[in-house]
């Protein structure tokens, strides 16, 4: 999660708030059985899962893109949890419905409105460009890279649903600490678990997408995509923390 302090930011602050993951519980981490669906099913939510997530992941740039270009203010932690948890839960509660692909873009569109303060903050440092640059394209490298795996190998996954819902819980929490106490080095050591954490999900995701353990593809997508919003903001963080620093 990436909002900054709207009134005094402190740069140890801005590092920590960058850092912090957006919540999320992965799907399936509580035990729940998986179904069987066909090959054909299966590849219908693969296709509708990636075709969706290319959307929301092009809104959600043209948003952030946006932000920075007029020079939006963050809206705070408390607004930016609210915002993120409320808008999540509605399209948990709508996604079997034609009103779920709206929310998911509300939730998306929402989410590149947090990020776009935190890229604007990166680029005004030294070789700022360069840093959002790496992070993109490691994201990228890195989804790409771990969903061929799993779509090639079909290999199971969902055996790490419970330890990568610990972690995640760890890391807000610590990113919370990190924020609220203003330590530096626990802002790194976060966006370092956080990445980690952030590629264990895409493995999960797209683990239970193959193997028929999620079934929705508005699920599916969101799954995904708060995947991939971390992963960016962990390394965004981990790469221009020096830069941010200074």
């Amino acid at each position: 999660m990436n909002p900054i302090d709207p009134l005094f930011p402190h740069p140890n602050r801005t590092a920590a708030l960058a850092a912090m993951p957006v919540p999320a519980i992965p799907a399936g981490a509580t035990g729940s059985a998986p179904s069987t669906p066909s090959a054909g099913d299966t590849a219908r939510v693969l296709r509708n899962t990636y075709g969706l997530l290319a959307l929301t992941l092009l809104f959600s740039a043209v948003v952030a893109g946006s932000a920075v270009a007029l020079g939006l203010p963050a809206p705070g932690i408390v607004i930016s949890l609210v915002g993120m948890i409320g808008l999540l839960y509605l399209t948990h509660k709508l996604s079997h419905s034609g009103w779920g692909l709206l929310s998911v873009f509300a939730f998306t569109g929402f989410m590149g409105y947090t990020l776009g303060p935190t890229i604007a903050r990166t680029l005004a440092i030294e070789g700022g460009a360069q840093v959002v640059t790496l992070a993109l394209g490691s994201t990228a490298v890195t989804f790409l890279a771990l969903s061929g795996w799993v779509l090639a190998t079909r290999r199971d996954f969902s055996f790490m649903g419970g330890f990568l819902f610990a972690g995640m819980v760890v890391a807000l929490l610590a990113g919370l600490g990190a924020v609220f106490f203003q330590i530096p080095g626990l802002a790194l050591a976060v966006s370092a678990l956080v990445v980690l954490m952030s590629a264990g999900l895409i493995l999960f995701e797209t683990s239970r997408i193959v193997n028929g353990g999620e079934t929705n593809y508005v699920l599916a997508t969101v799954g995904l995509y708060i995947s991939i919003y971390n992963l960016f903001s962990g390394l965004l963080s981990l790469f221009g923390i020096g830069g941010g620093d200074e």
